[in-house]
């Protein structure tokens, strides 16, 4: 029980709040292949289904936000060309701030038709002939991805579309590419779940020794108001002194 509730804790912290961390650049593409569902066959032998209920997911969400504050992120500046802006176009930081609720949408990972959806509510500034403040929201879909070799599970955030509110029509395409690119750049590829916490060493005592898990293969089936993730697993004995 306790390598289950590390495991579902580890899920939850990936899914629920890495998509608030964004402040160092990474590569756009996730490794690993897609994760599948389930079998209609039904689950093989060493398989463990973990189920995260909405509800759940929203107490993370409000938690991140109540406990850490707005996350705020960078547009994708360059350090140089972002000090000559800020000196030209003062209060103009080229900065978009995430939000609990704004434009109608509250931020946070949504559960439904099939999909992982998370719509972020947010403001920002950008330096576009002149200081253009803007606020809006964004619709993104994750798509999960497993990599047997690294045992990680990632998601890949698309970004479907951008709303803004109160911005020039001129502008707005402008904008949109700036936002789409900065969530594109900033957020993937997400680590949802790590070596650590997907792989189980089962101490057997009596034996000398200990069962290790290690996932060969990562199911996933969205239904309205849940995901639940099926770990497929392989076992293998290790004697005392062998690994770790």
């Amino acid at each position: 029980m306790k390598y289950l509730l590390m495991l579902v804790l580890g899920i939850l912290l990936g899914v629920g709040t890495s998509i608030f961390f964004l402040g160092t650049p990474s590569a756009k593409s996730a490794p690993g292949k897609a994760v599948q569902t389930p079998d209609k066959g039904g689950n093989p032998p060493g398989t463990v289904v973990i189920a995260l209920e909405q509800s759940f997911i929203d107490a993370v969400m409000a938690a991140t936000f109540s406990g850490l504050g707005t996350p705020t992120f960078q547009l994708g500046q360059a350090k140089g060309e972002e000090r000559i802006e800020q000196t030209l176009f003062q209060g103009c930081t080229n900065m978009i701030t995430l939000l609990p609720e704004g434009s109608g949408v509250k931020t946070g990972v949504q559960f439904r038709n099939g999909s992982v959806y998370a719509p972020m509510a947010f403001t920002g500034s950008y330096n576009l002939a002149g200081c253009m403040q803007f606020k809006g929201w964004a619709q993104t879909q994750i798509r999960l991805r497993f990599d047997q070799e690294k045992q990680t599970v990632y998601g890949h955030v698309d970004v479907e579309g951008v709303n803004l509110e109160g911005v020039n029509p001129i502008a707005n395409n402008f904008i949109t590419v700036f936002v789409q690119s900065a969530i594109d750049q900033r957020i993937n590829p997400l680590v949802l779940v790590t070596e650590q916490q997907l792989s189980l060493m089962i101490p057997v005592k009596a034996s000398n020794g200990a069962v290790k898990a290690r996932a060969k293969d990562v199911r996933a089936e969205v239904l309205e108001g849940s995901l639940k993730l099926y770990l497929m697993y392989e076992f293998s004995g290790v004697k005392e002194g062998q690994g770790t």
